[in-house]
């Protein structure tokens, strides 16, 4: 029986019979010290993506071994598509065990936006979907942002137990927890970490010093993100990479904002007012008028309304409306993870439109 290897980079298993399929390694890196898949080599070196083929199923049983254990979780959402990257139904698997909620990306976030009212926001809307964490933190994997804080909290919490880190794809749970061991140990980057859904592809056990174990499990796949539906080089132009500018547009009853062509926005009636938007720099808003905006969309999608791009127009789905009717002053239109449109004024009739399977939906004001 020969041994088993493990990648330290995404946790699969190591075979080196397979060009292509999962978990590929020339023999000559069995000689190594850190065994790296040859995925996880050309994601590290040269940014390029392979497809895996890990069913939800298999994310499924991963989330249900978390009620057999004793241990402390650590759920990680990306601040920015805080709804897209929930996970539904979690408080169901965790069993009896701590939880500790972090928002990641905190550095994508306005400036303006005062980090306490967020955390407010953060357990309001947790306690809303189920959950109660034990505590709430924000914090930027990217930048290293408040990773001490949490660090802190985390062994405190722990109290001598495992700790699994788990969220959905594309949160930055592995930057998160190569932040934390760099915390911890003053180690470099162990696991490999990309701004594609699907880096991790099994567990990947990482010793503490106690003799106990941080669980980095891969990130469950969410089919209502925005980021399953557009094309790698597209992923780039609507996943943030710094702080977000706000645009502001006043309308007039009867105008529509295309985002790319990704998404639409239509003003149906209130009188005139502004409308903030949140939503990557990079990102093409174009405006028009209500009564042209669907033989603009026909003309026009996939050359000047773009992303997606004219070669991925005819798999890409169609736009399917949802029309909202706004009660409350400060409320967002959220289009799952692209980003969302604040409103400050109750009495205003609007339809979001998103690609067939993505959320949009209405939620108290985020900033």
């Amino acid at each position: 029986m020969s041994e088993q290897f493990s990648c330290i980079g995404c946790g699969v298993t190591i075979q080196t019979d397979n060009r292509e399929a999962l978990g590929y390694a020339p023999p000559s890196a069995l000689e190594k010290d850190l065994i790296i898949c040859q995925r996880c080599f050309r994601l590290k070196h040269y940014n390029e993506i392979q497809d895996v083929s890990l069913t939800d199923d298999d994310f499924l049983k991963i989330l249900n071994g978390l009620g057999k254990t004793d241990a402390l979780i650590v759920k990680i959402v990306d601040i920015f598509d805080f709804n897209g990257s929930w996970l539904p139904g979690l408080h169901r698997f965790v069993g009896n065990n701590k939880i500790l909620l972090v928002g990641n990306k905190v550095d994508l976030l306005p400036h303006s936006v005062k980090p306490n009212k967020v955390i407010q926001w953060m357990k309001h809307e947790a306690k809303k979907l189920g959950l109660r964490p034990e505590e709430v933190f924000l914090v930027s994997a990217a930048k290293g942002h408040f990773i001490r804080e949490v660090a802190a909290s985390i062994d405190e919490y722990r109290n001598g137990k495992d700790v699994y880190v788990v969220g959905c794809t594309n949160v930055g749970k592995s930057t998160f927890i190569n932040r934390i061991l760099k915390e911890v140990s003053g180690e470099g980057d162990i696991i490999t970490t990309s701004h594609f859904p699907g880096t991790t592809l099994d567990i990947i056990e990482i010793p503490l010093s106690d003799g106990k174990h941080l669980v980095d499990t891969p990130g469950i796949i969410n089919h209502h993100q925005m980021a399953h539906f557009v094309d790698k080089k597209d992923l780039k132009i609507i996943t943030p990479k710094k702080e977000i500018k706000p645009k502001v547009f006043q309308l007039n009853e009867g105008q529509t904002l295309f985002f790319g062509g990704l998404a639409r926005f239509d003003y149906i009636s209130g009188g005139r007012h502004s409308f903030i938007c949140h939503f990557a720099n990079e990102l093409n808003i174009h405006r028009t008028k209500l009564e042209s905006a669907d033989a603009l969309y026909e003309k026009h999608a996939g050359e000047m309304l773009t992303p997606p791009r004219m070669e991925d127009l005819p798999d890409f789905p169609e736009l399917v409306r949802h029309e909202f009717m706004i009660k409350e002053e400060k409320t967002d239109i959220v289009f799952s993870g692209l980003g969302w449109i604040t409103v400050n004024d109750p009495g205003v009739k609007v339809a979001a439109y998103v690609p067939k399977g993505v959320h949009a939906m209405l939620r108290k004001s985020l900033i």
